[in-house]
């Protein structure tokens, strides 16, 4: 089986200089927990999960830091303080640029090694130029075995 043949086309992609509200806003209505981020052809840059938000939406603990005796500490952050002071911040600051990707033609194995490899929720695919034409999450290759494999060997 190729990754063309079960890939979600219809890509929800966000550009690197997308503000945190707006990113979060994104996944929000659209339900889902990431997005390529490309660059203005489309191209792909990196990636970001809602886990990728969540770590950088925690707040900083408090922390204890000592100079040659002289004792600083920093009290804990609130998380709408957190939240309040990071929104406007643009999504270059948490977007995972060392990204991995398949390519439609790769056989199905490609993109199952690499959700189990590194626990990935959801890889982009990119053609030749390295622009984003589909992505493929966990539940598309569950989906995929089973009605490919399963539901057909049960008739």
């Amino acid at each position: 089986m190729k990754i063309q043949d079960f890939m979600i086309t219809d890509v929800i992609s966000v550009q690197e200089d997308i503000k945190i509200k707006d990113l979060l806003k994104t996944l929000v209505e659209h339900k889902i927990g990431g997005v390529p981020v490309v660059d203005e052809n489309a191209r792909l840059i990196g990636m970001i999960s809602d886990g990728d938000v969540i770590r950088y939406l925690q707040p900083d603990g408090r922390t204890i830091y000592d100079a040659f005796s002289m004792v600083f500490i920093t009290e804990k952050e609130g998380l709408r303080n957190k939240i309040e002071t990071s929104i406007e911040h643009h999504s270059s600051e948490i977007v995972k640029k060392n990204v991995y990707a398949v390519h439609p033609d790769d056989e199905i194995e490609e993109a199952l090694s690499l959700l189990s490899r590194y626990h990935f929720k959801k890889i982009p695919v990119v053609d030749a130029s390295n622009k984003v034409v589909g992505v493929v999450s966990r539940g598309d290759i569950i989906r995929s075995v089973y009605n490919k494999v399963i539901a057909e060997t049960d008739d």
